[in-house]
């Protein structure tokens, strides 16, 4: 199979970000696997490799720290690695009442969740824009689409990518640049261990795989689509933001976060 270019999958150790490397070497892509833990991507760069015959090069580094995104990307270039395709994919959340969260914790996901992924979209974009072309996909949330109480930093973070992604869907388009949102519900990764909390029984009831999330996500980009929420119920739940008030909608979220 020919090479389709490099592809980077940030948050690449586990949950979507692992399914997105898979899905791309699946159609040929090579993979620059980007987080913070070396020694799974390791496993999956191997993985990858001998499933698919595509390269993998992994760079283990924290991509909410000052300068992350610049520093992937001299390290790509000093290795003559050109990135046709972001999956902007890492983040966390954090699930408890907000005054029950430490700050500290509240701002680190901040960071990751918004300035990172604000600072490698900047970056890898405008290397697309010189270069005349190029796939972006930020992986939000259908939290973004109402206030959702006891999740509350963490769903304004993912509004403000929902927003953002939206934009640049526009902004980017006549620089051959396509920008997609991917708006997944519950989704059955590591994400609640990491938050610190189990999801409720009526989550566990939306619960979807990984996979099919993925698949839709780059079905949705291939298309060239500014956004897309993974999932009929979640397309609903999303579609409903428009029919109720804002705080019947935090009242609604509340009830389903905490029951």
């Amino acid at each position: 199979m020919a090479s389709q270019g490099w592809a980077l999958v940030t948050g690449a150790s586990s949950g979507l970000g692992r399914d997105f490397a898979h899905a791309l070497a699946e159609k040929g892509s090579d993979v620059v696997l980007a987080a913070r833990r070396e020694e799974p991507m390791e496993r999956l760069a191997d993985d990858l490799r001998s499933r698919y015959g595509v390269k993998a090069r992994v760079i283990a580094l924290d991509l909410s720290a000052d300068g992350a995104a610049q520093s992937l990307k001299s390290r790509l270039d000093a290795d003559g690695i050109v990135v046709h395709t972001l999956i902007n994919n890492a983040g966390h959340g954090i699930t408890a009442d907000f005054l029950d969260a430490p700050i500290e914790r509240i701002n680190a996901m901040l960071r990751l969740n918004v300035l990172g992924l604000t600072d490698l979209t900047h970056v890898f974009a405008s290397d697309m824009a010189k270069r005349g072309g190029g796939k972006i996909m930020l992986v939000g949330s259908v939290a973004a689409f109402q206030p959702c109480p006891h999740f509350a930093a963490y769903a304004a973070s993912k509004a403000y990518v929902l927003s953002l992604g939206e934009a640049l869907h526009t902004e980017m388009k006549s620089k051959n640049v396509v920008v997609t949102v991917l708006s997944p519900g519950v989704t059955d990764t590591s994400f609640f261990d990491a938050a610190g909390e189990a999801p409720s029984a009526a989550m566990k009831r939306l619960m979807m795989k990984s996979r099919p999330v993925v698949d839709i996500g780059l079905a949705a980009m291939a298309a060239g689509k500014s956004a897309v929420v993974a999932g009929r119920i979640n397309r609903v739940m999303a579609f409903l933001s428009r029919l109720f008030t804002r705080q019947q909608l935090a009242r609604i979220t509340y009830r389903m976060a905490t029951t």
